[in-house]
């Protein structure tokens, strides 16, 4: 891990003013258009300025050694003047920021417009979450024009050139700046990058490609979901003109069961069973959620004893699923009559 008061020079106390000053100095030493210049370097500190310059990044690297923003460095550098940050350029020297900038602020390449995330919930019953269950919603969003299938353009219609970009998809702008004279280049606005329009726009969409509509979505809830988890579809969100769709998520909330509680792969009921059947055994009727079932409640079981129904829980791949445990509970009868009493009186004398 890099240190960045190192690179700038600088101890860890250092206020905003000297890690400007120790910028700004290194900054004019190392920039790639100068003689002796060093775009390695240039980059370095400039990624170190753009987190020591920010109070909240600075804050985040002091005690993480890192930043959580994004990932990396963003934002440029954060207020920095550069009207007295002289002496760059100025001799005709024409570069692209894109170039030097590129590889640190983003990968040099344009990245393209997203749609936005579209964020729903559902609900399932316990049976659901354990099984699975399909369902279908109406969503109102942005999607692509079913009539022109996103291209704006009406049927029938061909594509010509923007004649705003010449077919390029961006706009390159030349402008005077500290550096001299810098060229940059944004996404055209007519065209939103295709680099084309239609000769005639669509009538439904009005040349957009994408409108606001009700679209039904199909949700598939696999088996042995649990409450909260979430459902992540692709390009299921918000279409955009020129970009790519985003992506909808599906936060699933289950309802509880009044007779199972999940373990994990197991689930988990409890019945009631009677003294005579704790000492002696006995067969109990009991509701699984695959439907009712018999169980055998072994001889001697005590209280809290769980007899296992293999099979029974919760689904978890290859055709396995997991066990339903029954927890016994003994219960003891309030009053006696004369005869059972005098029979627990017998067995108690003979020590049991």
């Amino acid at each position: 891990m890099r240190n960045y008061y190192e690179i700038l020079g600088v101890s860890k106390s250092a206020t905003e003013d000297e890690i400007k000053k120790a910028f700004r100095k290194l900054a004019h030493k190392y920039h790639p258009d100068k003689k002796g210049g060093d775009e390695a370097k240039f980059k370095e500190v400039s990624e170190a300025y753009s987190v020591l310059s920010d109070k909240k990044k600075r804050a985040e690297y002091d005690t993480y050694g890192r930043t959580f923003a994004g990932g990396g460095p963003q934002g440029g550098f954060n207020g920095f003047d550069f009207s007295n940050f002289q002496g760059f350029g100025g001799q005709g020297v024409e570069f692209d920021l894109g170039d030097i900038f590129g590889d640190f602020f983003g990968g040099g390449q344009r990245r393209a417009p997203r749609g936005r995330d579209v964020s729903i919930d559902i609900e399932l019953t316990f049976k659901e979450a354990i099984f699975g269950a399909d369902r279908r919603v109406l969503i109102a969003k942005t999607g692509v024009c079913d009539t022109c299938s996103g291209t704006g353009a009406e049927t029938g219609s061909k594509m010509v050139a923007c004649t705003t970009c010449n077919g390029k998809g961006e706009v390159r702008e030349t402008r005077n700046s500290f550096f001299g004279s810098v060229s940059t280049s944004r996404t055209c606005l007519k065209c939103r990058g295709r680099g084309e329009i239609p000769e005639a726009p669509c009538p439904t969409c009005r040349g957009e490609g994408v409108f606001k509509k009700e679209e039904e979505i199909h949700i598939v809830v696999p088996a042995g979901v649990e409450d909260g988890e979430m459902i992540r579809m692709p390009k299921r969100g918000e279409a955009i003109a020129g970009g790519q769709t985003g992506d909808l998520y599906v936060k699933l909330h289950v309802r509880p069961d009044p007779n199972f509680v999940r373990e994990g792969h197991n689930l988990v009921s409890n019945i009631s069973i009677k003294v005579t059947d704790a000492l002696l055994g006995g067969e109990y009727r009991i509701r699984t959620i695959d439907g009712e079932e018999t169980i055998t409640v072994p001889a001697g079981a005590a209280h809290g004893d769980t007899v296992r129904v293999h099979g029974r829980g919760v689904p978890r791949g290859r055709g396995s699923r997991g066990d339903l445990l029954v927890r016994l509970s003994i219960e003891f009868p309030k009053k006696l009559s004369r005869s059972a009493r005098d029979l627990i009186e017998k067995l108690r004398k003979e020590g049991l």
